[in-house]
């Protein structure tokens, strides 16, 4: 009896212990099973104006997609030196998603980019806004936006000092600084800490003025041309001397933050910058009255115009996984075909949209001259996807050092002239 027993309590502790095996085995959350199927996504952000709007958009879209994970790394200023990424791709480690700003940045980076074109985006892309990173028939990118960049100045400050003609000239615009100063306020927030603004955006100017900017380009890597004797680069030394004499100190120690707060705060009445500066202005001073003013680096108004262009494409990285590169395209697809998507693009991030099927409302003062000023064909073009890869870089170091006062303006004419040889010749 006893034995009889012992086996019925044996066999009961079994059953029990099966039974608890299966409901542990059944009730495994379905969380973990999600988590174990998610994707992660890493993107590089190189727009730190709308880095918490484009956070909360991606928290949108992980809503509408639970399967998905995207972990975004921010960059911008004088961090966005491409020092991280290229680290990365080399490792083979590098962002699903990131940007290129075309022609020969992505010749460069080619064998790391992604077939897209066979994306729906591409249907509804503005043709021109596609050609820098378009080759052999393919489309490698998609455009993140149109920017309009020149002299955004606080209209506000300027009635303050008696200023009713905004200045088309370098003489005008001394004029208008001394007036500016004579009322007590600083004419020009100066952030040269960073050296896209100079290297890229300033240098610009005296390329886009050219008589024919492509042919320019095309003697100076011929020989047929030079900078240092090009009197458009000599112009925007002598409007660089203006922005430090009648700017903030230390321009060389004033980062791209600092000079946005200085103009956003009404601490000075003009800034050299674009329309992807309004999220930010927005947050500091919403509803500043503000805005756009061609830079003149001259007395010769030859065209009173802004810089309007695709600054950077998003693209995929062509080493990521199958699985990854589909989810990212279809993050891209999202962004400018999703209501969600557009909503974030115009009302939040103020992008001025390079699609079709996005309506430009609601954007901004700043995007609304952008757009008149492109609508007039009062635009000059950003020329700086044509030059060597480098040069930029060595053009923005140059400018820092002359106003540093390291180097003389025929020495830095010179410099602008042995960087070109120098990224040409490799």
């Amino acid at each position: 009896m006893k034995k009889e027993l012992l086996h019925m309590v044996l066999i009961g502790i079994l059953c029990l212990s099966l039974s608890a095996c299966q409901t542990n085995k059944d009730t495994v959350p379905k969380e973990k099973e999600i988590a174990e199927k998610k994707i992660s996504l890493n993107i590089r952000n190189p727009k730190v104006e709308i880095s918490t709007q484009f956070e909360q958009m991606v928290i949108a879209y992980e809503k509408e997609n639970p399967n998905v994970e995207i972990n975004i790394h921010t960059v911008g200023g004088a961090s966005d030196d491409l020092a991280d990424l290229k680290a990365q791709i080399a490792a083979g480690t590098g962002p699903d998603i990131f940007t290129n700003s075309g022609y020969e940045s992505a010749k460069l980076w080619s064998k790391y980019l992604e077939d897209l074109t066979d994306q729906s985006w591409v249907e509804t892309a503005y043709e021109d806004a596609l050609l820098p990173m378009k080759f052999d028939g393919k489309v490698y990118g998609m455009p993140l936006n149109l920017e309009g960049y020149g002299l955004i100045y606080n209209k506000d400050l300027f009635t303050k000092a008696g200023i009713d003609t905004l200045p088309k000239t370098l003489t005008e615009l001394i004029t208008v600084a001394e007036k500016l100063q004579k009322a007590g306020i600083t004419p020009f927030a100066t952030g040269y800490y960073e050296e896209w603004k100079l290297g890229v955006h300033l240098m610009n100017i005296a390329f886009a003025q050219q008589e024919d900017p492509s042919a320019f380009i095309k003697g100076l890597n011929d020989g047929t041309e030079t900078i240092d004797s090009n009197q458009k680069f000599k112009d925007i030394i002598n409007y660089l001397d203006v922005t430090t004499k009648y700017g903030n100190g230390n321009p060389l120690t004033t980062d791209y933050n600092m000079e946005v707060n200085l103009f956003a705060k009404g601490n000075a009445a003009m800034i050299q910058q674009g329309n992807w500066i309004q999220p930010m202005i927005d947050q500091l001073s919403p509803k500043m009255n503000i805005g756009f003013l061609p830079i003149p680096i001259n007395d010769e108004p030859i065209k009173n115009a802004l810089v309007v262009s695709v600054p950077n494409y998003w693209v995929v990285n062509k080493q990521s996984t199958p699985e990854k590169k589909k989810e990212a395209k279809k993050f891209l697809n999202w962004m400018v075909s999703s209501e969600q998507g557009k909503t974030f693009m115009t009302e939040q991030f103020k992008f001025i949209p390079a699609f079709e099927n996005i309506k430009a409302d609601n954007l901004g003062p700043l995007a609304d001259e952008t757009i008149w000023y492109y609508n007039e064909g009062k635009t000059l073009h950003s020329n700086w996807f044509n030059f060597p890869v480098g040069v930029r870089e060595e053009f923005g170091s140059a400018m820092q050092l002359y106003v540093g006062k390291q180097l003389n303006r025929d020495q830095l004419l010179q410099e602008f002239q042995k960087s070109w040889e120098r990224a040409s010749s490799n």
